[in-house]
């Protein structure tokens, strides 16, 4: 009896979700909805980019992957600390105008170099919504509803993918008609869709300002105060992250930290040189070797500066092998999100208007469904099982295989958008519970930094590599016509089958080593 009262007080004093929790969440959730839609336009647009700037499926992929994602998880480490010591309402807000701003400047583009820094751009910009919005509802939703609200959150990504195809069609067939010879400023279709789906950001970015800074910490019963001086520790880790500072920063830590960094920056420009000349592609492999020496930066950086947050981050292997897992599904699903578009117009032969309201209603839907339906049953899971939510990212690794191997070697276009749906509804379920996961193997005011390093797992490997990889082996696949390369992208696409046994491989180590890393969080912070 004793034992039931002490439960029901227990209850209780469990900190709950208020109504204007859920409103936060609904605001954020508009937030990334627009985040996706600037970000996944291109995917739309590709076709008509492609011919109009003379570019390869290698390119395309470029534009699509990398281009974005580095400096999307470049800036997202230093924004993630930030996002841990500052005002995150007034932060997201300021990246939703940068991002949002970046997204207009894509339509005055006019070749493959400045779209590639409108896009650059574009991922600064971007770089402040996820370490904002997910330190945000740690601290406006308890832990046992943390899975739940993340893949309501989560749900933009699909609702916003899904619209930009629609939007994107829309605009480029009706400017395309209304002005064959091109419009205002010269102007053509694709232009004109990154400037519509970038002016409303701005205005959106006044009410993100008007949210309500929660107390840090005050789900989990520790406070966690921000820094004094928060910009004074952003500048430190812009300066481990930003070459050349970073050789400075190492040289600040001794002779034999700069001889390790110099000696990293040397192999990855090797690799990056030899993936050059093998490839032709400049752009993809200079910004994933930056990309990746700028992280080895900070990392090191952050282990002599911070290391209980390096020591539950990357000195974790569960949280490592986690990360890395849910990166290679992601690798697949965002390659699938850039390219099922063009390949339906190229290789289907279907209408653009049709393919993108099916494609998109597809996206959205099965987006939304699998990510909420996942984020319910990882908690389920995690209920029972402490490691239970990684049987969740393991089902999204599997489940999909199949109805991508039938819908990308089907001339049926019914079929294509059966599979299509559930290949996207499927690995979507896998997002809640990877995220959950890595929220939960730190400390509250390592949160945002938390966010930032998974999010590196989902960029510098699956979106650097996921549309890259399609559209390289769809070249190399392919053929030349009229002295012009006409890609494979049914090859290409099909590739992505091969990175499930690596995934599978990480996450079932996952899977045995969460427990006991969630269990000694304090003890292995306060050792480090």
């Amino acid at each position: 009896m004793a034992e039931d009262d002490m439960s029901g007080a227990a209850a209780l004093a469990e900190p709950k979700a208020t109504g204007y929790s859920w409103y936060v969440l609904s605001v954020l959730v508009v937030v990334y909805i627009l985040n996706f839609i600037d970000r996944q336009i291109i995917s739309i647009l590709a076709v008509d980019i492609k011919a109009d700037l003379g570019l390869t499926d290698g390119d395309m992929g470029f534009l699509g992957g990398a281009a974005f994602a580095v400096f999307y998880a470049l800036f997202g480490i230093p924004l993630g600390r930030l996002a841990d010591n500052w005002n995150r309402v007034k932060l997201l807000s300021i990246g939703l105008t940068l991002w949002s701003a970046m997204t207009a400047a894509s339509g005055f583009a006019y070749n493959q170099l400045t779209l590639t820094f409108a896009r650059m751009g574009v991922g600064v910009g971007e770089a402040t919504a996820s370490p904002t919005a997910y330190s945000l509802i740690s601290d406006y939703f308890p832990k046992r509803q943390k899975a739940t609200a993340l893949a309501i959150y989560s749900s933009g990504l699909y609702l916003g993918g899904g619209v930009s195809l629609f939007i994107g069609a829309l605009i480029v067939e009706a400017w395309n008609r209304n002005f064959p010879a091109g419009g205002p400023m010269g102007l053509v279709g694709w232009q004109a869709a990154f400037l519509a789906v970038g002016v409303p950001g701005l205005l959106l970015a006044l009410w993100v300002a008007s949210l309500r800074e929660p107390v840090r910490g005050a789900m989990d019963g520790v406070a966690s105060p921000s820094s004094p001086n928060p910009f004074r520790e952003f500048g430190k880790d812009l300066s481990m992250i930003v070459p050349p500072l970073t050789l400075w920063g190492a040289a600040k830590r001794g002779p034999a930290a700069l001889a390790i960094n110099v000696g990293f920056a040397a192999a990855i420009a090797a690799f990056a040189w030899w993936m050059i000349r093998l490839t032709g592609n400049f752009p993809q492999w200079s910004a994933v070797a930056l990309g990746y020496y700028a992280v080895f930066s900070w990392a090191s950086a952050l282990r002599a500066h911070d290391p209980a947050t390096f020591r539950l981050i990357w000195g974790t292997p569960a949280f490592i092998c986690t990360t890395l897992g849910y990166g290679l599904v992601s690798l697949a699903a965002y390659a699938l999100a850039f390219w099922s578009a063009p390949y339906a117009e190229i290789v289907l032969g279907l209408p653009k208007q049709e393919l993108a309201f099916i494609l998109g209603a597809n996206g959205a839907v099965a987006g939304f469904v699998g990510v909420i339906l996942g984020g319910r049953l990882a908690d389920h899971l995690r209920a029972k099982n402490p490691a239970g939510r990684v049987l969740m990212i393991i089902f999204g690794v599997v489940a999909p295989i199949i109805p991508i191997w039938i819908g990308y070697t089907t001339e049926n276009s019914t079929l294509f958008y059966v599979m299509n749906f559930l290949a996207g509804m499927l690995s979507a379920a896998a997002l809640g519970a990877a995220a959950a996961t890595t929220q939960d193997l730190v400390l509250p005011r390592m949160r945002g930094t938390a966010t930032a390093a998974f999010f590196l797992g989902t960029t510098l490997v699956g979106l650097s590599f996921g549309p890259y990889m399609v559209g390289q082996i769809s070249d190399l696949a392919g053929t030349i016509v009229d002295g012009k390369p006409v890609g494979d992208l049914r090859t290409g696409i099909l590739s992505l089958i091969g990175v499930a046994p690596i995934a599978l491989g990480l996450l079932l180590y996952a899977y045995r080593a969460v427990p006991e890393a969630e269990a000694t969080i304090a003890e292995r912070a306060a050792g480090a």
